[in-house]
């Protein structure tokens, strides 16, 4: 599915769903102390701000015609009382709900962290990195403002509105029926206008979601932009979305910009009624003047609760489009998790590793497909679900990476893995890992299924070094550590020593304090490749792995660095993933795959006797290190 497509499918037409409101309160239910005293402060504000139209009867009515100071007086001082009251009750309001806002920024935020760190690399193969910030940041803050100015605060509308109704009807019944004469005009402006808003409020994010994955992936691959004179083709592509994210805001300005004139003009229209009609009442000597100014006070402050209301909800649009983007978020299931009943593996271990008949894809068949295959039975090591069978049956479905795989590595021999492009090395590394499940086989550590032991408890034993290094913008010494507290200081200069960082942090301004900038970008890509050997030696891994791990390292970092690994790898299981056939001629034995088999194993020695793939990729390769006569 496309992007595109994936955002089309997130966008619904409905503005309440009662499902999403409860997850959404349950965010609530940690401070629903403070949540009640909100409340309660708003219910006193909004029955204080009663108190002055009423007060202004009095005052027209009583205190002034019959001249009476000490009363005038002693109304000004209640109006001037019940102003300090409602402006203390919406300061505690309003910091109140702004600090629980931030409280329920935080804790939905973390929530969805910890799930992104959960979950399995099938999810991050299909979802953009810059629509996971989009969740992250955008779609928190949009809930934040709901908690903040919705939520909590739309009880003190409904609370105002409530007092205004019964101050009107006990002060004059037939006025405020002319008072309210305008809301069924003021209800169908709402309709009307709801799903215009709503769908702005879905169209505006799906843009931003767009842009901001457009923006993230360029951002990172700057070099590869610049390198091929793309400035102008991606500034194109970017102005067209930012153009469809303008042209969507700019509809729902046009609709906020129509709807809020709309209630103005009609609260004008019910203060025109109220000044019609209490006119002629007042001329007739049916009604006071006093009456008349209450209800034009009244009036305002009842359309008002009544535009807010509006606006927010508006405000509840964005909120359930957020909210359910969220929510699907994080529904989505780990591919990869703990057994419910883990077994532990064997204290002290011994690096033995296994592969049993593995058969493994990248893509999922579908159910209509899997209904078709047989299961994996009692040794199958899938765990997510797929249920794929038979070889020969589940081939039909798709494209195998891996075809029954299997071999043995005994504690402490030296593994190497080589073949073509696609033929499967990596895979291999990935489903030891359990980065991915395999859909038919399994895979022993130590004589225990790997689908069998906790996830934590694997990878403490693996130590991995990929061909594609990334370092984090913190200091070097932060990047050998990698957060590990347990990793005292001298195990750090240790590791760093024996792989050759030390020779060239030294030359660091600020030595291992040095920050190394995004992705590493302050040192070189051989540089950085021997800090991540520093890692793998500083955790002191029982099984070693290696994919394509020299391949960036130019040949005078190279001769250091096998000195280096060869020490690292001394007493321990390795598995080496390689492109460069030098790299690998002491390995105890040598896999060879070709399309997702095992077509050759064996020593360097035997292989090349044997006259096989090897031998012929051992041929091409030191052709074309031969130096042209």
């Amino acid at each position: 599915m496309t992007d595109r497509r994936r955002e089309e499918d997130e966008r619904e037409d409905r503005a309440y769903d009662a499902h999403l409101a409860g997850r959404l309160l349950r965010y609530l239910r940690p401070y629903r102390f403070r949540v009640l005293t909100a409340v309660l402060l708003l219910m006193v504000s909004a029955a204080v701000e009663m108190v002055g139209p009423w007060l202004t009867q009095v005052a027209l009515d009583r205190a002034i015609p019959s001249r009476d100071t000490g009363l005038l007086s002693l109304l000004v001082a209640a109006f001037i009382g019940a102003q300090v009251v409602a402006f203390l009750c919406d300061y505690l309001q309003v910091v109140l709900t702004t600090w629980i806002g931030q409280k329920v920024m935080y804790d939905l935020r973390m929530e969805i962290f910890r799930h992104l760190q959960r979950l399995s690399l099938r999810f991050f193969d299909t979802n953009p990195v810059g629509r996971l910030m989009t969740r992250v940041m955008n779609d928190v803050e949009t809930l934040n403002e709901l908690f903040t100015s919705g939520a909590v605060t739309v009880f003190g509308d409904l609370f105002t509105i409530a007092f205004v109704v019964v101050a009107m009807f006990l002060l004059d019944w037939r006025l405020a029926l002319v008072t309210m004469a305008v809301l069924p005009f003021v209800f169908v402006a709402a309709f009307f206008f709801r799903s215009r808003i709503r769908r702005t409020s879905w169209e505006i994010r799906i843009q931003l979601a767009r842009l901001n994955a457009f923006l993230q992936e360029r951002v990172t691959g700057i070099r590869v932009v610049q390198l091929f004179g793309q400035e102008g083709n991606t500034r194109l592509r970017f102005e067209a979305i930012n153009d469809d994210h303008l042209d969507a805001n700019l509809r729902s300005i046009t609709w906020y910009a129509l709807f809020f004139p709309v209630i103005e003009v009609l609260t004008s229209v019910s203060l025109a009624l109220i000044l019609w009609y209490g006119g002629l009442s007042t001329l007739n000597g049916t009604m006071t003047i006093g009456i008349v100014a209450a209800f034009i006070q009244y009036a305002r402050r009842f359309f008002r609760p009544i535009q807010d209301l509006s606006e927010k909800y508006n405000l509840l649009q964005g909120a359930v489009a957020s909210s359910e983007r969220i929510f699907r978020l994080l529904d989505t299931r780990p591919a990869i998790v703990d057994p419910p009943s883990p077994r532990a593996l064997p204290v002290p271990g011994r690096g033995e590793i296994e592969f049993r008949d593995v058969w493994f894809r990248y893509t999922e068949a579908s159910p209509e497909e899997r209904k078709g295959l047989p299961g994996n039975g009692a040794g199958s090591g899938a765990g997510n679900g797929t249920g794929e069978g038979s070889a020969d049956g589940a081939e039909s479905t798709g494209e195998w990476v891996l075809r029954g795989v299997s071999f043995r590595v005994q504690p402490g021999e030296r593994l190497a893995i080589v073949g073509s492009t696609g033929s499967g090395k990596t895979t291999i590394i990935n489903l030891l890992m359990r980065f991915y499940e395999p859909q038919r086989g399994q895979i022993l550590f130590d004589g225990v299924p790997i689908n069998e032991v906790t996830l934590e408890e694997l990878r403490t034993r693996i130590g991995l070094v990929l061909q594609d290094v990334f370092l984090f913008s913190e200091d070097v010494r932060s990047n050998i550590s990698f957060g590990r507290e347990d990793i005292p200081e001298a195990r750090i200069m240790e590791a760093s020593r024996r792989v050759g960082v030390d020779d060239f942090v030294s030359r660091l301004p600020a030595g291992y304090s040095q920050p190394l900038g995004e992705r590493g970008a302050l040192i070189s890509t051989g540089e950085r490749q021997l800090v991540s050997f520093a890692r793998a030696l500083a955790f002191d891994p029982l099984v070693l792995v290696l994919d394509e791990a020299t391949s960036s390292v130019d040949s005078r970092l190279e001769e250091r660095i096998e000195q280096a690994l060869a020490e690292l790898m001394r007493g321990r299981t390795s598995l080496v993933v390689a492109h460069r056939l030098s790299t690998i001629r002491d390995a105890d034995q040598i896999l060879v795959l070709h399309q997702g088999r095992i077509r050759e194993q064996g020593t360097h020695t035997e292989l090349l006797a044997l006259g096989g793939l090897y031998a012929r990729l051992h041929e091409l390769q030191f052709v074309e290190a031969s130096p042209p006569r």
